[in-house]
């Protein structure tokens, strides 16, 4: 059984971004208030669901949910330049995450095809924070996929 390790699925994903050398800030939770300047990429769990074409009698494999977003001030001179920005950030997280898609060993795969649900993606819009700063954002769900997460018990 390998249960579920939020700490080392988040570790091993935030270390890409932390890589590339991209980000003011890499961040482990959605932030509540705005980041500040330049780029910065957040993390945190989305839903969990199990799998039942994986799992079997014995136990229950689980597709976990990251979301990961880049956040850019919208009002980013020159402002054509906002969504390219964002745009190559999301790229190169994209990349990584396909070129590690077991992320160091901590999960069985990064579903990139969407085998058990939506894919690995990317939504783009717009978020404020209090005080009226506006980001362009780009929202990345990163589907993993965990073997044998719980034991079935009879």
């Amino acid at each position: 059984m390998a249960d579920l390790d939020f700490n080392a699925y988040r570790a091993a994903a935030m270390s890409h971004a932390q890589a590339l050398g991209l980000f003011g800030q890499v961040l482990g939770h959605e932030p509540v208030s705005a980041p500040g300047s330049g780029l910065t990429y957040a993390m945190w769990v989305g839903p969990v669901r199990t799998i039942p074409a994986r799992s079997g009698l014995a136990s229950v494999s689980v597709r976990l949910e990251l979301r990961g977003r880049v956040f850019l001030p919208a009002d980013t001179e020159p402002m054509d330049d906002v969504d390219t920005a964002v745009t190559d950030a999301v790229n190169a997280l994209m990349r990584e995450y396909c070129g590690d898609f077991t992320l160091g060993g901590t999960v069985a795969e990064v579903d990139l095809l969407g085998a058990y649900g939506p894919g690995l993606s990317s939504d783009t819009g717009y978020t404020s924070f209090a005080g009226g700063t506006t980001y362009r954002v780009a929202t990345l769900t990163i589907p993993l996929i965990i073997n044998a997460a719980w034991n079935e018990v009879p």
